[in-house]
C-alpha cells in the first residue's frame, strides 16, 4: 500500500493505542475489584494480549508494518530492514499512542481502580514490575526481569521476522517480479506489481494467516514469560502507561502510590536489546 510517511505515523499511533487499550484493559478487567471478569487469571491476560496484536497487526501491516513497539521498530533499522530516518518518528507515535491507550483504560476502570485502591494492584494494570521485588531483592529483580524480557523478546521478533520473511508468500513474490523484470516488465508500474500479487494465490491468506500466527505466538509469550515479569516486551507499551500511572492521583490509582521508576529501565533497555540480537542473528541467517 503507498500511503505517506506521515500516514504510517498515525498508523503506529492509532496500533499502539488498540495493542495498550484492549491489553491492558483485559488486566484491568482480570484484577480490578467489583469486575465481572475479576480472578480469570493469567491465561486470560495471554488471550486478551493475543487478540491486541492480532487487531492492529490486521489493520495496520500494510499500512505501516505494524511495529507498534519500539524494540521492534530498533530492531529492524539495526539489522537495515528499515530506514534509521523515520525511527524517532515511529517511536514517538508508539508512545504517544500508548498513553492515549491507557488514558481510555483508566476513563473505563476508573471506579474499578477506587474499589481496588490498592497502588501495587493498580500498577499492574499499566506497568510491569519482577515478582522477585518485595522491597529489599532489586538486584536480583533487575536482574532476572533483565534475562527475562531480553531472551523473550528475541524469540518474539525472530519470530515475527521468519513469519513475514519466510511464510507470507514473499519469497514468491520475490521470485514473480524477478521473472516479470526478466521478461521485460516494468516492475514499478502499479499495474505489474498488481498483476504479481494476483500471481501469488496464497498471498492474502498467507498473510491472514501469518498475522494469526503471531498473535498465537504473543499469547505463548505472555503464558510462558509473564510470570517473572508479566511480560512487556514492548518499551512504549510499559513506558507510556507508567507515566501516566505517575500523573494519577491516589484518588484514582489507590494507596501506596509507586512507580517503581527503578525498575522502569528495564523493560525498555533490555527489550530493545533482544530485539537486535533477533534482528542481527536472523539477517546473518537469511540475510
Amino acid at each position: 500500500m503507498d500511503v505517506s510517511w506521515m500516514t504510517k505515523y498515525i498508523a503506529e499511533g492509532l496500533g499502539t493505542m488498540l495493542l495498550v487499550l484492549l491489553g491492558n484493559g483485559t488486566i484491568a478487567g482480570v484484577t480490578l475489584k467489583g469486575s465481572k471478569n475479576e480472578g480469570m487469571g493469567g491465561l486470560a491476560i495471554a488471550w486478551g494480549y493475543g487478540i491486541a496484536i492480532l487487531v492492529p497487526v490486521l489493520a495496520f501491516a500494510n499500512v505501516s508494518g505494524a511495529h507498534i513497539n519500539p524494540a521492534i521498530t530498533i530492531g529492524l533499522a539495526s539489522a537495515g530492514y528499515f530506514p534509521w530516518a523515520h525511527v524517532a518518528q515511529y517511536i514517538l507515535a508508539q508512545l504517544i499512542g500508548a498513553i492515549i491507550g491507557q488514558l481510555l483504560v483508566v476513563a473505563i476502570y476508573k471506579e474499578y481502580f477506587a474499589k481496588t485502591n490498592d497502588g501495587a494492584i493498580s500498577l499492574g494494570a499499566f506497568s510491569t514490575t519482577n515478582a522477585l521485588d518485595n522491597g529489599s531483592n532489586r538486584g536480583k529483580a533487575i536482574f532476572n526481569g533483565f534475562i527475562n524480557e531480553v531472551i523473550g523478546m528475541f524469540v518474539f521478533v525472530f519470530g515475527i521476522l521468519s513469519f513475514t520473511t519466510n511464510f507470507f508468500g514473499a519469497e514468491s513474490i520475490k521470485w514473480m517480479t524477478s521473472y516479470a523484470q526478466q521478461q521485460g516488465a516494468d516492475v514499478t508500474a502499479n499495474a505489474t506489481v498488481s498483476q504479481i500479487w494476483a500471481s501469488v494465490s496464497g498471498a492474502s491468506s498467507s498473510k491472514m494467516i501469518g498475522a494469526l500466527a503471531i498473535s498465537l505466538m504473543f499469547v505463548g509469550l505472555v503464558t510462558a514469560f509473564g510470570g517473572p515479569t508479566g511480560a512487556a516486551l514492548n518499551p512504549a507499551r510499559d513506558l507510556g502507561p507508567r507515566i501516566v500511572y505517575s500523573f494519577l492521583p491516589q484518588s484514582v490509582v489507590g494507596e501506596n502510590k509507586d512507580a517503581k521508576w527503578w525498575y522502569a529501565w528495564v523493560p525498555v533497555v533490555a527489550t530493545i536489546v533482544g530485539a537486535v540480537i533477533a534482528a542481527t542473528v536472523f539477517k546473518l541467517m537469511f540475510k
